[in-house]
């Protein structure tokens, strides 16, 4: 058995022994008194952070649910856009007329294609051809050469048009940086651009004094203009409506982009321009060579208009020379 010894607490080992009791015994008794204050503490540090994680996942959450929102916004604006002009409306003779900028009726229309069918066909009687050719001419010039005019002219205007959008849209940027709204921005270039881009904003701020929206207006500028830079204007707008943003930075890349385009199909023309001038040289070489073996030896040519077997051969060669030119057409020109 183990008997107490009062000895061992006699002399330098004793006293550390003491104090080392001691010093236990006084742990002891503080844990017991402070641990309920520090597992409270610990408690609600833990609660606090609890907390703060649970509202900092919350606006993260809320952060990624707006943006996700946003992107699905830009996603269906972007789809029904693309819904919207892969639908292929028929071009009707009014719509065409309207795109080349004439202000002329389509009673005024087919009474210009009459005179410009029977004028060409008078043509031809004087000329010495025969009844059947003049007859001919009569409703492919009436028909054909009227239209090619107004593909001409809707062409240049559109030409015009995209050589002074750009600055139209940098009008825009300037005046949306400078607290002006867009349709105050939109009554200036209306104002002050050139033509075509003058006339086309104007319908689009008369349009909306009526009521009609911007991005509706939009859309019916690209049917008067259906060019791409007029739809990337539509989408931008129509973005910019349903899920906000930066208007001025969103029309100064746009305005960026159109330039750059403008730099590339400039590049693609020149790079182009000595197919186009051989093709011209081929497809007017017969031509030529006709009109000068005309003027040095008359009779020698004129078997080809007075002959029947010539006027075959002439319509049979003005055949091939048109597929050929058309086929050269195709291969010069460069749609990007």
């Amino acid at each position: 058995m183990f008997e107490f010894d009062p000895a061992i607490f006699e002399g330098d080992i004793g006293i550390i022994v003491l104090a080392f009791l001691g010093t236990l015994a006084l742990g002891g008794i503080a844990f017991v008194l402070i641990d309920p204050l520090l597992s409270g503490e610990r408690k609600m540090n833990k609660r606090k952070r609890n907390l703060t994680d649970r509202v900092a996942n919350k606006d993260r959450i809320s952060a990624q649910e707006t943006a996700q929102n946003r992107r699905k916004n830009i996603q269906d604006s972007l789809s029904e856009l693309e819904k919207q002009s892969r639908k292929k409306k028929k071009l009707t003779l009014k719509t065409s007329i309207e795109r080349a900028g004439l202000e002329i009726s389509l009673t005024q229309f087919w009474i210009l294609s009459a005179i410009v069918g029977l004028a060409n066909g008078i043509f031809v009687l004087f000329a010495g051809g025969p009844a059947f050719l003049a007859a001919l001419a009569v409703p492919a010039m009436g028909l054909g050469l009227p239209r090619w005019v107004l593909r001409f002219l809707r062409n240049r205007r559109q030409t015009k048009f995209i050589e002074e959008f750009a600055n139209s849209l940098d009008v825009v940027v300037r005046g949306v940086k400078t607290g002006l709204p867009v349709n105050d921005c939109f009554q200036m270039i209306a104002a002050e651009a050139a033509e075509p881009v003058c006339s086309e904003f104007k319908l689009v701020v008369e349009a909306q004094r009526l009521g009609i929206p911007l991005d509706e207006g939009l859309e019916r500028m690209f049917d008067r203009m259906p060019l791409a830079e007029v739809s990337f204007l539509a989408i931008v707008m129509a973005i910019q409506k349903e899920s906000g943003g930066n208007l001025s930075e969103a029309l100064g890349n746009l305005s960026k982009v159109l330039r750059e385009r403008k730099k590339m199909k400039g590049k693609i023309t020149a790079m182009s321009q000595e197919a186009k001038s051989s093709a011209a040289i081929i497809g007017s070489l017969p031509i030529l060579v006709m009109g000068i073996v005309y003027l040095s030896t008359p009779e020698y040519i004129t078997l080809l208009w007075t002959d029947p077997t010539g006027q075959v051969m002439l319509g049979v060669s003005a055949f091939w020379m048109t597929c050929g030119v058309l086929v050269m057409k195709k291969m010069i020109n460069f749609d990007f």
